[in-house]
């Protein structure tokens, strides 16, 4: 396994133990309340139609067709989203594709939500040299530990300079 240098300087390596990883951005517990919000909002979208409060108009209801149509994209992809290691990048897919090369990080700090990790993601806080900021969730134990890994080796860098 070839080791990536993280920070641009040769002492500093990082690679996955194990080789590249992949796992699901968000949690199922988070995943059914995604689609239950956008379910419940198509409900009493439905309501409000028939109970003739709103019509079948674009000035009626376009705004809300619009915003659930925009829930539903996204919850497309909180349910697609996967996180992705390996010895030259992080990345996510989303909305839009979040990568950042491992040699451009300058610093990462890895926040959890203690006891509410079944809800809430972990997400790694990135930094790149350029000043780039990308935020990667993952609910991987085996992610979670190579997260914190990144987040060390960057510590442990920044001190050295």
């Amino acid at each position: 396994m070839t080791a990536m240098a993280v920070t641009g300087s040769p002492a500093s390596t990082f690679a996955p133990q194990g080789g590249p990883q992949a796992c699901p951005a968000f949690s199922l517990p988070f995943k059914l309340l995604a689609v239950a919000m956008v379910t419940m909002a198509l409900a009493w979208g439905a309501q409000m139609l028939s109970t003739g409060l709103l019509e079948w108009t674009l000035k009626s209801s376009g705004w809300l067709v619009a915003a659930l149509c925009m829930m539903s994209y996204t919850v497309w992809h909180i349910l697609n989203g996967v996180t992705t290691l390996d010895d030259k990048a992080l990345q996510q897919t989303w909305v839009w594709r979040k990568r950042v090369e491992l040699h451009e990080l300058s610093y990462a700090k890895l926040i959890r939500v203690r006891h509410f990790e079944w809800l809430i993601a972990p997400r790694l806080y990135t930094r790149t040299f350029s000043n780039k900021l990308a935020v990667f969730y993952a609910i991987s134990p085996t992610m979670l530990l190579e997260f914190q890994r990144i987040e060390e080796t960057l510590k442990a860098r920044s001190m050295q300079d």
